[in-house]
């Protein structure tokens, strides 16, 4: 595959690392996880995955990369590039020495506003010459948006990776409601997903809660949250988007499968 390969996207979580590449052919998908060494920085494990990595051998000069990390939305009207870092680094403080990019919602009239460590970002630039950097969530945002607009009961959407919770919910082109939870555990989610509900008003016994994502001990999450709420549904990937092939390889995490399938 790595020869054919005409597309390139490479997941960096928090604490994994994955590669998917898109071929010529409609069905040429070849996804490939990267074993991350604990203690070492992601710059120095995508580093050692350059060595290694099947799909990194011969990698086109162009690369999509998808990153997790603290985003910071701001609406459209209020956005300035000038001022975009600034804005980020006192929202995370954290985050001083890294580069800060954005993403445009135009959907959502919004921008995100995200940071990527600058050793990271120094490794992608010594191997492509076209990196364009995507906010974990945006492709995510955007379809779980687009299935906002089914029905007419108000919705909030929960998804889980890497034991953090990401919550939102819309009203029309705007969000109504986005943030990002550690949830460990599924009562830490059940906690987290019953306060917002609360926050925003919903109704226990018409509106709708959609799960998706690597959802620890589900069936127990699951059955919690109904006797709180009436309406809990749990999005399957691979019916979500079965006409893809992409959706029928094991392991592809939902917001690299929708990034795949359904663009930025």
């Amino acid at each position: 595959m790595a020869e054919s390969t005409n597309r390139l996207t490479l997941r960096v979580g928090r604490s994994t690392l994955c590669m998917l590449a898109q071929g010529s052919g409609s069905n040429d998908i070849d996804y490939e996880p990267y074993v991350v060494k604990s203690g070492v920085s992601m710059a120095a494990n995508l580093r050692d995955a350059f060595k290694k990595s099947r799909l990194l051998q011969q990698v086109p000069p162009r690369v999509h990369v998808l990153i997790d990390s603290d985003v910071l939305l701001v609406p459209v009207e209020q956005f300035e590039e000038d001022t975009m870092a600034d804005m980020h680094r006192h929202a995370f403080p954290g985050s001083g020495s890294d580069v800060v990019h954005y993403n445009v919602l135009p959907a959502l009239n919004a921008v995100a506003v995200f940071a990527v460590n600058k050793d990271l970002r120094m490794v992608l630039d010594d191997h492509f010459s076209d990196v364009t950097m995507v906010t974990l969530m945006q492709p995510v945002w955007r379809h779980l948006h687009q299935r906002s607009f089914t029905g007419s009961r108000q919705k909030l959407y929960a998804y889980f990776h890497e034991k953090r919770l990401e919550l939102c919910a819309f009203q029309q082109n705007r969000f109504k409601f986005c943030n990002s939870f550690e949830a460990p555990r599924y009562k830490d989610a059940v906690f987290f997903i019953t306060y917002v509900w609360q926050q925003l008003n919903m109704a226990a016994d018409t509106d709708e809660l959609h799960l998706v994502g690597d959802m620890a001990e589900q069936e127990a999450m699951v059955n919690e949250l109904k006797l709180f709420l009436q309406n809990v549904y749990v999005i399957n990937a691979s019916a979500d988007f079965s006409q893809h092939p992409a959706a029928q390889v094991k392991g592809v995490p939902y917001d690299l499968l929708t990034l795949v399938v359904k663009g930025r």
